[in-house]
Formats: C-alpha cells, sequence, structure tokens
C-alpha cells in the first residue's frame, strides 16, 4: 500500500465521526471495558485503514492519542517492516483490552521480525493482557508463517503445557487458541497437540482441563481429520 498522507487529526476526527453507542454498548458485553472508546465497528475500521494505507508515523501518533479505536487502527496502519522489539514493548505496556491484544498480534505484530522472539517472552509474563499477547501471537504464527519448522511449534507445544493452568478468562483462551491452531497446521502437529491435550488433562486445574477438553473436542473431530489429511496428500 501506498505512504498515506492524512493527518493524525483527521484521522481522529474521522474516527470520532464514527462514534456508534450501540457498538460502544456490545463492547462491554464483550469484556471490553476501557474509558476512552468512541464504539466503531470492525468493518468501520478495516475501510479506514484501507483509504490510510500503511504509515508507520501515523500509527505510532494513534497509538499515542490513547482512543481505543485508534489503537486498533494503527495496527491495520503501521508496516511490519519498521517493527522494533522496543516499539512491541511500549505498545504492550499499553495493552488494557483483549480486542486491542489481538489487532495488533494479527494486523501486525505477527508479520514483524520479533514475533516469535517476542510469543516466546510475552507468554512468560504475569500481566494478563501481554500474557495473552504471548500466545496470541503463537495461534497467529500457526496460521502465517508457512516457512516455520515443526520443531519451532513444538517448544510452543511445551510452553503451552506449562501455562495452562492460568485460571485468567483471557489468558486460558489464547492458550486454548494456540493449541487449537498448532494442532491444525500438518497431521504430525496434530498428532503431538493432542497429546499436548491429554497431558494437560491430567492437570490438577479447572483452566487446564478446559483448555484440553476444548481443544480435544475440535482437534480430533471428523472435520479437522478430513482437512488435514486432505492436504497431506496434496503435498505427497
Amino acid at each position: 500500500m501506498a505512504k498515506s498522507r492524512t493527518t493524525t487529526a483527521a484521522v481522529l476526527l474521522k474516527l470520532k465521526a464514527q462514534a456508534d453507542p450501540k457498538v460502544r454498548a456490545a463492547m462491554v458485553r464483550f469484556g471490553v471495558h476501557v474509558k476512552k472508546a468512541h464504539g466503531i465497528s470492525t468493518p468501520v475500521l478495516h475501510k479506514l485503514a484501507r483509504e490510510i494505507g500503511t504509515d508507520h508515523r501515523l500509527a505510532q501518533q494513534l497509538w499515542a492519542s490513547g482512543i481505543h479505536e485508534a489503537r486498533i487502527l494503527a495496527g491495520m496502519v503501521d508496516d511490519p517492516t519498521e517493527v522494533t522489539p522496543q516499539q512491541m514493548e511500549r505498545w504492550a505496556r499499553d495493552f488494557n483490552a483483549w480486542d486491542v491484544v489481538d489487532g495488533s498480534c494479527c494486523h501486525l505484530f505477527v508479520f514483524a521480525a520479533p514475533a516469535w522472539r517476542k510469543a516466546l517472552e510475552w507468554s512468560r509474563r504475569k500481566p494478563e493482557y501481554v500474557k495473552r499477547a504471548g500466545f496470541a501471537l503463537m495461534a497467529y504464527l500457526a496460521v502465517h508463517d508457512k516457512q516455520a519448522p515443526d520443531a519451532k511449534f513444538e517448544r510452543l507445544l511445551l510452553i503451552i503445557q506449562r501455562q495452562a493452568t492460568d485460571e485468567r478468562n483471557f489468558v486460558k483462551k489464547a492458550v486454548n487458541w494456540a493449541l487449537r491452531q498448532i494442532g491444525k497446521r500438518n497431521r504430525r502437529l496434530n498428532r503431538l497437540a493432542i497429546r499436548a491435550a491429554k497431558r494437560i488433562r491430567g492437570m490438577d486445574s479447572s483452566a487446564a482441563r478446559w483448555v484440553a477438553a476444548d481443544a480435544l473436542r475440535e482437534l480430533t473431530s471428523p472435520g479437522v481429520q478430513r482437512r488435514l489429511s486432505t492436504r497431506a496428500r496434496s503435498r505427497a
């Protein structure tokens, strides 16, 4: 995408004009409790991001505004080739809602050079949203990093096992998400993820049992097994 020529002030005005009280109320229902938010749907943000294009400097300014939707938009318009570990840490310190975490990881961080390093580091952090970001990155890497060898994901499965007892809602859901995405990557990782889930199921933790049960339900399902077999045959 071409560099944007728009100003931060202009973008913030556009965001304010799109404020929707119904969307704002829905955010609260879905566990997004932030003070500085307008209430703007994801499709509207995607449309604005396409209009803006790629603009690293603008992204930093949007993030610095502290406005919820501006921060989600920042992840959409930033340039992953310009993202540094320092920027990732700065943004991580501001994480205050699961949708900002997931948006930053999905649209930007997974494509940045430090993605693997930060996935490992953040998975060991204590703050709920930073830890979620570590596992969200694992999930997105399983989808988008087509060149990564299985061995890298095997290492992630060990981390997932160690962290599966975290009872916090937004962490355990991300742990489960990472486990499922790794297990859907190919047949070998599917078998290893199922074994990991069975070990997690035996832990003395309600969070671990939930993570395992939900993952096993999907990873052993006929639909997933059929897709993995079809994919393996096509590559043979």
